[in-house]
């Protein structure tokens, strides 16, 4: 266990080690440049507002690899944490980085426990789902993403050291929309996945979505640099928009928060902070103190005694509880409606009468621990997505969310198995091959004629894909695996479920 998680680490440890000095990538937070690689695709529509129960704009910033303490000793981080609720019981639900974006945005990390490319099911939900039936709009902003929904990583010229060569600015393992072949496959959800340029003219068009996810740069967001960097850029990039109102206004509420830390030893409590005008007034600059508290020559400490409860836990899981329960949604019965790891924010569930479950200390899962989950994105423990829990009941009071015609709901669990022993390929890892290159946010044309065209470009890729196809057979089960192109990726019948 130890070994793997040791190897695990030391990519992110070599790339930390990376002396870099911050520079502006841009003129200002809302110009555009052409360090961002693409240009922009033309701003969103200006979609109509729902009205949420505690703010109509949810706004998240994921930063990378981070320990608590080391966040809180930067005095940009402490400055930023006076405007704001610092959350001090917030935590990642595991390692490395790759799976808590994913939970974040499905409720479950499938078993992920690297950071390989993970192709999920076209029939697994996500919060997609959840926001389009209720018309909340949404789009991920992801920093040096050549064009709108790439679903590869891409390296450009060093705009910080342009004789240093080519430099990998964009990973696609912290673009969660992107892994899931839900929004990758459906042009109009693919082209909401958008760079910075498109940012800045979203935000200048006043076009900004309701539900805004942000991901800075490999340099930006610590993942290759430390504190010292990602602080300067958050005084660059963040404290001015904070006082834009096309970006922060009083109905909107912004999280800053890290993946995960980078102590895998210890309990995975990372630096958030909820920011925004939709945070009440006597409520900035203070702590909303959970899970544990934070003490000088401390780590972490309960702030009950073990037999005694503690209070209520937030995770990535609590975003999407909150979310659920600020516009009414469904949920995805899966660890989104797990009272025990998704509380909603203490001041949101204030405001909307709803009651966090407090579980024991005993409750209180360790969230560090990683690879050793069965799941459809862990090979060597392999199972089928499973059926979610339909009877589950969310935060937002909604049904759950799941696709009726292509999921068996009695598939509650499956026996693991090895792919990698059996010489099987693992589907989820197959590339569909969706590419949108070339393709635009045109608002003078229906989605039905941009959903054609880049449907014939889908298919093409398919076609290819499967010229190539070789099936072989679990011999557990006798279950069939296909490898290669997107038949790959929708093998398995019953096993690929929401």
């Amino acid at each position: 266990m130890l070994s793997l998680v040791l190897a695990s680490l030391l990519p992110a440890l070599a790339h930390a080690q990376t002396v870099q000095t911050f520079a502006p990538p841009a003129a200002c937070p809302v110009c555009v440049s052409g360090n961002y690689t693409g240009m922009s695709n033309g701003s969103l529509p200006v979609a109509p507002v729902v009205a949420g129960k505690s703010y109509d704009r949810f706004i998240t910033i994921w930063l990378e690899n981070t320990d608590f303490a080391s966040a809180a000793a930067s005095s940009v981080f402490q400055s930023i944490a006076k405007q704001g609720i610092l959350l001090t019981n917030y935590n990642g639900v595991t390692h490395p980085s790759e799976p808590n974006y994913v939970a974040a945005m499905a409720g479950d990390f499938f078993g992920m426990g690297d950071d390989n490319n993970y192709y999920l099911p076209s029939n697994v939900s996500s919060m997609v789902d959840l926001l389009e039936a209720k018309n909340v709009s949404w789009a991920s902003y992801q920093e040096n993403m050549p064009y709108d929904g790439f679903a590869g990583d891409y390296a450009q010229t060093n705009y910080l050291n342009a004789s240093a060569g080519s430099y990998t600015y964009y990973k696609r393992k912290h673009n969660p929309h992107i892994i899931f072949n839900s929004v990758a496959s459906n042009p109009n959800r693919a082209l909401r996945v958008r760079n910075f340029n498109d940012f800045a003219v979203d935000v200048n068009a006043s076009a900004l979505p309701q539900h805004v996810w942000i991901t800075p740069n490999l340099v930006n967001d610590a993942h290759d640099t430390d504190v010292t960097f990602v602080s300067a850029w958050l005084s660059y990039w963040l404290e001015p928009l904070l006082n834009n109102t096309q970006f922060n206004n009083n109905r909107t509420l912004i999280q800053l928060t890290f993946d995960e830390n980078e102590s895998y030893t210890i309990q995975n409590t990372v630096y958030t902070v909820l920011l925004g005008g939709a945070v009440p007034e006597n409520l900035r600059g203070t702590n909303d103190s959970t899970f544990c508290e934070w003490h000088a020559n401390e780590l972490c400490r309960r702030v009950a005694a073990p037999e005694s409860p503690a209070d209520s836990v937030d995770t990535h899981y609590s975003m999407m509880s909150s979310t659920q329960n600020n516009w009414g949604l469904g949920s995805l019965g899966r660890q989104d409606t797990n009272k025990t790891v998704a509380a909603v924010w203490n001041f949101q569930a204030n405001q909307t009468g709803y009651t966090n479950y407090v579980p024991s200390a005993a409750e209180i899962p360790m969230l560090n621990l990683t690879t050793i989950f069965p799941g459809a994105a862990n090979t060597g423990i392999w199972t089928p997505i499973l059926a979610p829990n339909v009877s589950a009941v969310g935060a937002g009071g909604g049904s759950v969310f799941y696709n009726s015609s292509s999921t068996n709901t009695s598939l509650t669990s499956y026996t693991a198995q090895n792919l990698t022993a059996m010489n099987l390929v693992n589907p989820d890892t197959i590339n569909p091959n969706y590419t949108y290159v070339g393709f635009n946010v045109d608002n003078t044309s229906s989605p039905a004629a941009i959903s054609a065209s880049s449907a014939q470009h889908a298919s093409a890729a398919a076609t290819s894909g499967a010229s190539a196809a070789t099936t072989s057979k679990a011999s557990a089960g006798e279950k069939t695996v296909a490898t290669g192109g997107v038949l790959g990726a929708l093998a398995l019948g019953l096993a690929m479920l929401l």
